[in-house]
């Protein structure tokens, strides 16, 4: 297949485990709804680590791909967890 094609999906399923994880950890460990635990994440300058917590599930997305012998998908998942840095970065400095 097109390498490019494989990053892509890779990126695709990191975001989307990324979104997903995030989500689980919201629903599992927090009293609020998914709305309100974002907006008081923001409010209280947590949005960061809660993107974090989320960018666990990356971890089994990549060695699994590694497992499979995926590896421009891995490298897809391993972007989008560089870029979920980024944006925890970003959150840290201004807010």
């Amino acid at each position: 297949m097109n390498r490019k094609k494989e990053i892509i999906i890779g990126f695709i399923v990191g975001i989307i485990a990324n979104t997903i994880g995030t989500l689980l950890y919201i629903l599992l460990f927090s009293d609020l709804g998914i709305v309100e635990t974002y907006n008081a994440a923001v409010e209280q300058g947590h949005i960061g680590s809660l993107l974090a917590l989320g960018a666990i599930l990356n971890l089994v997305a990549f060695f699994g791909f590694l497992r499979l012998k995926r590896d421009y998908r891995a490298r897809g998942v391993m972007i989008a967890t560089l870029l979920t840095a980024l944006i925890i970065l970003y959150y840290k400095l201004v807010g």
